[in-house]
């Protein structure tokens, strides 16, 4: 019989918040994370640009389960964008592909801020990472190619000004996943009819995370120099704060059995809940995402392999 691989790092499980530090990539900064926490599997939910700084949950083990839901979450970010000068890429990271001269006011800018309020719809930049025909968007941009792409709808929650410095203009965005930063300061300053471009960006919210509990890598390596590796673990939140929004369902002990092993179960439903929840053993132990259909029977999703720690 052949060996057993072996797991290449530890099998610990949770959701580290990160604050994110302008010039990497997402992915890069994802893995000195999983290096840093000797964690066996990693991944980020949703990309921030080099540019871009502030949160970024990471989720590390089986929470890598559930960073679908941190993806489709909405998120709150802080902008600046300096008006008179349109980028290729949007942000300042491109080149200048236009300039023109600035002479919108403070009240031009408030008057046309509700236009992009609300559900609207948003043409992704050429520039992002959707995929067309198996390649992302940039790649066919980097090579000077330009692909048809289709308006998808978003929604604008919030979209608050803070200051006004021309040509720098500071707004905060509450918005729907699928939402480009890049594409609505860019779409802004069409409107406007000087052009603009994002020179700072900075996510404050993803879901209902809470901002203090983020931590800088420079952080992070300095508890790595200075404590045991395990201390590192009390940083990380727990798996289901990932779906903190979808309802909680306890379970008794035959339920947590019977889902344990991947069955369906039917019950009273007494909550009438229904759609996606939280499931948790009669021990309090989180045990996954399920979906309770019409007819009260809960059928196991996304569900959390303990086993792995043994």
């Amino acid at each position: 019989m052949g060996r057993r691989p072996r797991k290449k790092g530890r099998d610990i499980h949770g959701v580290f918040l990160l604050d994110k530090a302008q010039g990497l990539s997402s992915n890069d900064i994802m893995q000195k994370v999983k290096r840093l926490f000797n964690a066996n599997k990693a991944g980020h939910t949703g990309a921030l640009d080099p540019l871009a700084t502030g949160m970024l949950p990471i989720c590390l083990g089986e929470a890598t389960k559930f960073s679908q839901f941190l993806l489709d979450s909405d998120k709150r970010y802080r902008v600046i964008a300096k008006l008179g000068e349109r980028t290729d890429t949007s942000d300042a990271d491109g080149q200048v592909v236009q300039t023109r001269e600035v002479t919108v006011t403070e009240q031009d800018i408030l008057a046309n801020l509700d236009t992009f309020r609300g559900d609207i719809l948003q043409v992704p930049t050429m520039f992002s990472a959707l995929k067309h025909q198996g390649k992302p968007l940039y790649e066919y941009a980097r090579a000077g190619i330009t692909v048809e792409r289709e308006a998808r709808p978003i929604t604008i929650f919030e979209l608050s000004f803070i200051e006004y410095q021309a040509p720098y203009l500071t707004l905060e965005v509450h918005c729907s996943k699928g939402t480009y930063i890049r594409t609505l300061v860019d779409d802004l300053g069409e409107v406007l009819g000087c052009g603009a471009h994002v020179t700072m960006l900075r996510r404050l919210a993803v879901a209902d995370y809470p901002f203090e509990k983020m931590m800088t890598l420079d952080n992070l390596q300095n508890l790595v120099e200075n404590r045991p590796l395990e201390e590192l673990d009390v940083h990380l939140l727990p798996m289901d704060s990932a779906v903190s929004r979808l309802p909680k369902l306890n379970l008794t002990a035959e339920q947590t059995k019977s889902v344990s092993f991947g069955q369906r179960v039917k019950f009273a439903n007494e909550q009438q809940i229904y759609g996606l929840v939280r499931l948790f053993s009669d021990c309090g132990l989180f045990l996954g995402v399920a979906e309770i259909n019409q007819d009260n029977v809960i059928r196991p999703s996304r569900m959390v392999n303990y086993g792995e720690t043994n």
